[in-house]
């Protein structure tokens, strides 16, 4: 159900029920979201200006809130704080045409080519995740100028240097990743699908339609919120206090199905 118009309704008779203990609790709930959710521009205008921005999926897919920044605007301190306020996996969703260029594949693809010398891996990759659709995953990279590669700063090279590659995708992007990148590598590539929001609902194609709305480079970082307290994910009410103490946007996933460039 949509929280923002739940509220509104509530609030345009809130006095003729404002006796009654359960209506009132039901008013003050979507109250508190009315007032955090943010609006579509709210989160292009944090994105464009290098700031994080939360994106809730949908409580009947992951119900998952992911922090997000875009790929061009990252920096060491900008991973050190995804890893600590976050503490998901840490990814890189990038435009499904980008991953075409470069040749990329999803992981489940690259293994089940495999799979006739190593049949494990056709068991293995069957199926879906419980949430309804196969992951996004593709390979791992590392730029060849950092060291291990883990760190905050090698991380937010490897990712800064990865988005200039999608900057230029189609003036020198491909030779550059060929030759400056390895793999295995400490950042996981996610290839979002091609029609984005037409085809598939996950964060890695609410997180490049986001860029792709706001004219940036369709490269977005992308990590899960966790709870260290319950030992799952954030629920979503800790997800809004937490955007409102950091003064950061949060959207749902039905802000962005149904938000028109026009």
């Amino acid at each position: 159900m949509n929280l923002i118009l739940l509220g509104n309704i509530f609030q345009n008779f809130y006095q003729k029920i404002s006796n009654n203990k359960f209506c009132s609790k039901i008013y003050n709930y979507c109250s508190f979201y009315n007032v955090c959710l943010s609006t579509v521009k709210d989160a292009i205008n944090a994105l464009s200006r290098g700031k994080f921005v939360l994106i809730h999926d949908d409580d009947s897919r992951e119900n998952e809130t992911d922090m997000i920044i875009a790929a061009e605007n990252i920096t060491p301190r900008h991973i050190a704080t995804i890893r600590n306020d976050a503490g998901g996996l840490l990814c890189l969703a990038i435009d499904g045409y980008i991953s075409m260029k470069l040749g990329l594949s999803y992981i489940h693809d690259i293994l089940n080519c495999v799979s006739n010398d190593h049949p494990l891996f056709t068991t293995m990759t069957n199926g879906r995740a419980p949430y309804g659709d196969k992951p996004s995953f593709s390979i791992s990279v590392n730029h060849r100028d950092t060291y291990t590669g883990i760190t905050d700063y090698d991380r937010a090279l490897t990712i800064s240097r990865l988005a200039s590659v999608c900057k230029n995708i189609d003036n020198g992007g491909v030779s550059e990743f060929i030759k400056c990148f390895r793999t295995p590598g400490h950042v996981s590539l996610l290839i979002a699908a091609k029609g984005l929001l037409k085809e598939r609902f996950g964060h890695t194609e609410l997180a490049v339609y986001l860029a792709k709305i706001a004219g940036l480079t369709p490269a977005v970082v992308i990590c899960e919120m966790l709870d260290s307290h319950t030992f799952r994910s954030l629920s979503i009410d800790e997800a809004y206090k937490y955007a409102k103490l950091k003064d950061i946007p949060l959207l749902e996933a039905d802000q962005l199905k149904t938000y028109s460039v026009i």
